[in-house]
């Protein structure tokens, strides 16, 4: 996860040292999510394959683990391809109506279209990590993953800026950086898991009907939710686009520096979902909850402190990573500091919302995710920021407090153990 989070850094900091770097940042922004929304469904198969391969593992039916993730990677193979041609072709028709600026036009539209091309990428990446982290073969995943980001932040060095003999294509040579990378990234995955998991199943047989219909039924509410989600964050750079240009650009730094200093929960929250359902495989109920508080008191605490630094010297990280103009500098100060002052908070809801995701409580978390952005945020978010003129900062505020509510749900929901119930 540290990995991903120079990634971002890197990535974004060096298109803020563009010339229109406003105009490239809001771009790459708008583009990332876009592309996230479109995906949203099928990289729900991930959360499917952890759950199910652990579940596996935990009942010592240790050579079935893999057939959930051929399951996941032929759905893939049908599925990705019709999406990259949706996004690819109706680009230049529907990016106009989420942001009107002539110069984010410009350079989000290529992005976007370069950038469609790695969903398959992306999509396969996503079905192996699910399977690594349900079979504590995370090293395969850290591997892969910094050799991928290496290359990545390398290329990236080489094609926005033209070093080394390269042609200079500044926003679109961040997109072709990325599917690059991500293409190496798949290969490598392959690759090991040839190597490392065909005693486990990997392409041993094409998968059962009742694996594909298991897998489908644990993935689908967690992609419905992950479709949601980035819909609304889209949403809400739609409405932070009504507010100005550079509220879009300094969003768009918030949101990597947000990620940034979220990916250890991720990362814990992805070690708790595979935790509690190796527990569960034992049907050892206790120890999958004891499993969720433990994971989430170290992690509460840990980013309890990061984000008190966070929220003491903000300036100083933004201007340490990014080359931002004055006026879009200022716009990230204050709600960077309110990220800090509630990101333990975030933390315990994030490890949380995974360890229900890892005992397949899928439904009730994809419900309970989608009425609070769409019901309580989003609404409340236009009103806050463009009508009554609060601006980004009271977006973000009101960001914090969604999350905040939303974490206290997942809190009750793992305290009255009502998961415990779930077949997988």
């Amino acid at each position: 996860m540290l990995s991903q989070t120079i990634l971002n850094l890197v990535d974004t900091a060096m298109v803020s040292r563009l010339t229109n770097s406003d105009a490239a940042l809001a771009a790459v922004g708008f583009g990332g999510f876009i592309l996230f929304t479109s995906q949203a469904l099928i990289l729900g198969l991930s959360t499917g394959v952890q759950a199910c391969a652990s579940r596996r593992l935990g009942e010592e039916r240790e050579k079935e683990t893999a057939h959930f993730l051929n399951a996941a990677l032929i759905i893939i193979l049908c599925t990705a391809p019709i999406v990259t041609g949706i996004v690819f072709f109706s680009s230049p028709a529907f990016y106009p109506f989420i942001h009107q600026d002539p110069d984010v036009l410009a350079e989000g539209i290529p992005y976007l279209q370069i950038r469609s091309l790695g969903i398959i990428f992306v999509c396969m990446n996503f079905a192996f990590r699910g399977f690594w982290n349900a079979v504590d073969m995370t090293k395969v995943y850290l591997k892969t993953m910094v050799s991928m980001h290496l290359l990545n932040i390398f290329l990236n060095y080489l094609l926005i800026f033209g070093k080394l003999g390269a042609p200079e294509l500044g926003v679109a040579g961040a997109a072709y950086a990325s599917i690059l990378s991500l293409a190496f990234g798949s290969s490598l995955y392959f690759y090991s898991a040839k190597k490392l998991a065909g005693e486990l199943g990997f392409l041993s047989r094409l998968p059962k009907t009742p694996d594909v219909l298991t897998l489908v039924k644990l993935s689908l509410p967690n992609g419905l939710q992950q479709l949601f989600f980035s819909t609304g964050f889209l949403a809400t750079f739609w409405i932070i686009g009504r507010i100005g240009t550079p509220e879009v650009a300094a969003a768009n730094v918030l949101i990597n520096l947000m990620l940034a200093a979220m990916l250890p929960s991720m990362a814990m929250g992805l070690s708790a979902a595979t935790l509690v359902g190796q527990a569960m495989g034992k049907r050892d109920i206790d120890d999958a909850a004891l499993w969720g508080w433990d994971v989430s008191k170290i992690t509460t605490a840990v980013l309890g402190i990061l984000g008190l630094i966070t929220a003491l010297f903000p300036e100083a990280i933004v201007t340490s990573i990014y080359s931002l103009t004055p006026e879009t500098a200022e716009l990230t100060v204050w709600p960077l500091r309110i990220v800090g002052i509630f990101m333990g908070f975030e933390a315990l809801g994030m490890v949380l919302q995974s360890a229900l995701l890892g005992a397949g409580d899928t439904k009730r978390v994809m419900t309970i995710s989608i009425f609070n952005q769409w019901i309580l945020f989003l609404p409340a978010a236009y009103l806050v920021g463009p009508v009554l003129g609060y601006g980004l900062t009271g977006v973000w505020l009101l960001q914090s407090i969604y999350r905040i509510w939303q974490t206290g749900i997942f809190f009750l929901l793992w305290r009255n153990r009502k998961w415990s119930n779930v077949a997988i």
